[in-house]
């Protein structure tokens, strides 16, 4: 008798610890759907649908009260264009709109007040295999769809195709395979804390499940040069290029531009900047490096030409318009 006893105990300890261990996992994967929830809820009346002649092509978010709205320059590229933002119901004329001569991002001006910033995080701190949140106005036909995902990886080196000035290279971009789709590029990726991380930049067309966005970080250094000057006053050096196992072999150099003036040279391979040695890291990327510089800023750059190692210093000049 004793023993059946002991043995209806034991039965019925290892029902309850089984009930407790479902019930904890039931409770995780209900918080994160909460947490999805609650993200998608507080960013409704900050992120819009960018359209044109009645015409849905992309997307944005806001970054300040008075009117100010990111999006990917490609998708407001055309400067005889008129433009607005699709907010809610309301529809709203874009008075002005100031193009990143550097990097695909833009900034758009309505004259509207009081509108509900989003918050912007760190990239920096973003790790591969963390949870984001992607909203936009998918296939420039569905406002506001949600997807999520991961985090696929970091520091990305992209060429961007776009109708009105050609292929762009774009450097230490985020690799999430959250559905980012034509109509989508310009709005927010988000993680799990609200924050905004990313913009939203392009999809591979040849494969499933690989979208990516440029790092919110690079947009907080673009409008911290906005507000001071009205304007995207950063530094070009005017170099394509691409990574190869010394650094960053150029391939084409702009006319008249920062690089041709300190004598940069197609053929070159950049293996240092400013003593730090060129890696696909986020830091030491050549584009990146030169992001974080400002105009008049001065960078000594070492490069490999014909076997021979050359020591050149580039005095950082704006994007002739």
């Amino acid at each position: 008798m004793k023993n059946k006893i002991i043995i209806l105990l034991s039965v019925v300890v290892l029902i309850l610890i089984g009930v407790i261990l479902f019930s904890k996992k039931e409770v995780v994967v209900n918080c994160d759907e909460s947490v999805v929830v609650k993200v998608v809820d507080e960013s409704t009346d900050s992120v819009v649908t960018i359209s044109s002649d009645n015409r849905d092509i992309g997307t944005g978010f806001i970054i300040s009260a008075k009117g100010l709205i990111v999006t990917n320059k490609h998708v407001v590229p055309d400067i005889n264009a008129k433009y607005s933002v699709i907010l809610g119901k309301d529809k709203i004329d874009i008075v002005n709109i100031y193009r990143d001569p550097v990097t695909d991002l833009a900034i758009v001006k309505v004259e509207k007040n009081n509108l509900k910033p989003i918050i912007m995080g760190d990239s920096d701190k973003i790790k591969v295999g963390q949870s984001v949140i992607a909203i936009g106005t998918a296939l420039g036909e569905f406002r506001f769809t949600v997807t999520k995902g991961v985090v696929s990886g970091l520091g990305r080196g992209i060429v961007a195709n776009t109708p009105f000035e050609g292929s762009e290279r774009l450097d230490n971009v985020i690799q999430t395979d959250a559905a980012i789709n034509p109509g989508n590029s310009g709005g927010p990726l988000f993680n799990l804390n609200g924050e905004v991380i990313g913009v939203n930049v392009a999809v591979n067309q040849g494969a499933q499940s690989i979208g990516f966005a440029l790092p919110i970080n690079l947009v907080k250094e673009s409008l911290d040069n906005f507000e001071a000057t009205g304007q995207f006053d950063r530094p070009f050096l005017g170099v394509a290029y691409k990574l190869v196992s010394e650094g960053a072999l150029i391939e084409n150099v702009v006319l008249n531009s920062s690089a041709q003036k300190s004598g940069i040279m197609v053929g070159d391979i950049v293996t240092n900047i400013d003593g730090k040695k060129l890696a696909t890291e986020k830091n030491t990327v050549l584009s990146t490096y030169i992001n974080r510089k400002r105009v008049g800023e001065s960078v000594n750059i070492k490069i490999i030409r014909s076997a021979t190692q050359i020591e050149l210093t580039v005095i950082l000049e704006k994007k002739e318009q």
